[in-house]
């Protein structure tokens, strides 16, 4: 309860000031009445939602009524910023007055708020706020296929021009479109790469999140098979189950859920895709991740069946085992595929010039590629969405890689 009590606090602040700028400029009662209305039923329904709520319980509606209470914080957070900042100057102001003026002033101490300040402060909320509505109703199905290109001396000359699509990060138990998840499982298959690569939590917390869904992911298709690892979410540390039991029987429910789509899961092994006399190997770690993430990943064990000289694919969900473990090890992995960080689902990308997210103060490396001592990882943007129900300026990804043989990259 005090928690409760504390946040709204916090949120009255806030919103004093918000509702400051708003009137300033709106003159009619009747809009003044519309901003406090929207205010009280989207604060209402995120207590609602969320007041008693465990980690099971949590569905779209909670999704929603967050994603909703982020449209109208956001806004009104920066229009905090705006309005402090004139304080700044009024205040000392009306203390300056005060002290020379005393009682012999004419007017009020404090100087009124300027209209031009609050249009600039409603002007600059109101592109979060159109970005975020933008990204729950459209941004978190605005699938983007991103393709690369990644030359290597030692790559078998069979593969030169291999192609691998990697997807991450479904979170099946988030969608709330089956349309729009069969139309990105459709752009997956024409990219015709020669292999699919899957990288990680397919579910939020339960298998059965994945049942609305698995026809439509049986239509996944590449002539060297798909391949898969397991990611957080998908060992269902996150609910608290009824016994060890029914947790250890929902990851075998997920394992074998993922056969019936075609994946071949790998738990710490490895496979060799065989072209023309030649080979590469596939490498699947289980989960590991710095931070307090769980960390059942064994890079030792997954690659005890392959040669150090082979050219070597690392599937891995969590970018952070890359770091602290995979691009010092003396095996050389070629290629790491990631996925976990979701580009933090927002963020700003002008592809090829820059990108930035609030995600990259946790992760050194968390979205695209990345090159260290000679060893390349993609981080996957992810497929589907987690907690906020959209996308604002990182986009659900489809990657697409094409192996080169050569001395250098173009």
């Amino acid at each position: 309860m005090l928690r409760w009590v504390i946040f709204l606090l916090i949120f009255i602040i806030i919103d004093v000031y918000a509702f400051q700028a708003f009137r300033t400029v709106s003159k009619t009662i009747w809009l003044n009445v519309v901003y406090w209305v929207i205010t009280l039923l989207v604060v209402g329904n995120l207590i609602y939602q969320f007041y008693g709520l465990t980690r099971k319980d949590f569905g779209n509606p909670q999704a929603f009524a967050f994603g909703f209470f982020l449209a109208i914080l956001i806004p009104k957070v920066i229009i905090l910023g705006i309005m402090f900042a004139e304080d700044i100057f009024r205040v000392p102001q009306a203390a300056f007055r005060y002290f020379t003026e005393g009682s012999n002033a004419d007017v009020k101490y404090l100087p009124s708020r300027r209209a031009f300040i609050s249009k600039i402060a409603l002007g600059i909320a109101a592109i979060p706020f159109g970005a975020v509505l933008y990204g729950m109703y459209r941004g978190k199905y605005n699938f983007k296929v991103l393709n690369y290109t990644l030359t290597f001396e030692d790559l078998p000359e069979a593969f030169d021009g291999y192609k691998l699509t990697q997807i991450s990060d479904v979170h099946s138990g988030s969608f709330d479109n089956i349309e729009k998840v069969e139309y990105a499982i459709n752009l997956i298959n024409e990219q015709k790469s020669d292999v699919i690569l899957f990288t990680g939590d397919m579910v939020n917390n339960e298998t059965k999140e994945m049942l609305p869904y698995v026809d439509i992911f049986k239509k996944l298709k590449a002539k060297d098979g798909m391949y898969s690892v397991l990611g957080n979410h998908d060992y269902g540390d996150y609910l608290r189950w009824e016994s060890a039991e029914a947790k250890a029987q929902n990851l075998e429910d997920l394992k074998d859920l993922q056969k019936q789509i075609g994946f071949d899961l790998l738990l710490n092994e490895s496979r060799y895709v065989e072209k023309n006399g030649e080979k590469i190997a596939l490498i699947g770690v289980e989960n590991w991740g710095a931070g307090g993430f769980k960390k059942a990943g064994d890079l030792k064990k997954a690659s005890e069946k392959v040669d150090k000289n082979d050219f070597k694919i690392l599937l891995s969900h969590d970018p952070s085992h890359w770091e602290k473990q995979v691009i010092h090890d003396d095996y050389h992995y070629h290629l790491t595929l990631s996925g976990h960080t979701h580009g933090m689902q927002f963020g700003v990308e002008i592809p090829g010039l820059f990108k930035w997210s609030p995600v990259k103060w946790r992760y050194k490396y968390w979205a695209g590629i990345y090159k260290e001592l000679g060893q390349y990882i993609n981080v996957n943007r992810g497929f589907g969405y987690l907690g906020f129900p959209g996308r604002v300026g990182i986009w659900p990804e489809i990657t697409v890689i094409e192996l080169k043989k050569g001395s250098h990259n173009a």
